[in-house]
């Protein structure tokens, strides 16, 4: 950067982000970062336990199947914001990138939002609550891995609980015509 650039200013959200990184991104944690990155890319993983649902529990085959499309087109939807908002990834030099993405753009986190989905659809379906155990480390991990800020992840489980209650009105609907 030329001496006459000022230097980019340093938000709150890279504050935040600096300090989780600094408290939390030890190898232990990146690694399961990392795992669950995979696990979460493109909604794959969470799309896998819908399809194992459905194969499983043949009785609510459909309601799986129905719940594991909630979770793609909550997937969609993040990336249509995505797309819309054209949010850049963190580019700090304080923060460490510690995963490969697929694109640039961060806002919002489409971990957060296919993994917020799954969790109060599957968790419908399963009857347990699943939301407070799957979404707060699939959040957390985004920014140990330096990818996402805070209002990404916050934003994208939100889109991912709007997209996912909308979908058990339907399922609802459609089990009390039946």
């Amino acid at each position: 950067m030329p001496d006459d650039e000022p230097a980019p200013e340093v938000t709150t959200e890279t504050r935040a982000l600096r300090s989780v990184q600094d408290a939390l991104a030890k190898p232990p944690v990146v690694k399961a970062a990392r795992a669950m990155s995979l696990f979460g890319e493109h909604a794959g993983g969470w799309l896998a336990i819908g399809a194992i649902g459905a194969v499983a529990d043949r009785p609510r085959r459909a309601e799986w199947l129905t719940a594991a499309a909630g979770v793609a087109a909550a997937h969609a939807a993040s990336i249509a914001v995505k797309r819309v908002v054209r949010r850049h990834r963190p580019g700090d030099p304080g923060v460490r990138v510690l995963v490969g993405t697929p694109s640039k753009l961060s806002f919002p986190s489409s971990h957060a939002t296919s993994t917020t989905a799954a969790a109060v659809l599957y968790g419908g379906l399963t009857g347990k609550k699943l939301t407070p155990v799957l979404v707060p480390p699939m959040m957390v991990s985004r920014l140990v891995l330096g990818v996402h800020y805070p209002s990404d992840v916050v934003a994208g489980s939100a889109l991912g609980g709007a997209v996912a209650l909308g979908v058990r009105r339907f399922m609802t609907r459609r089990r009390n015509r039946a």
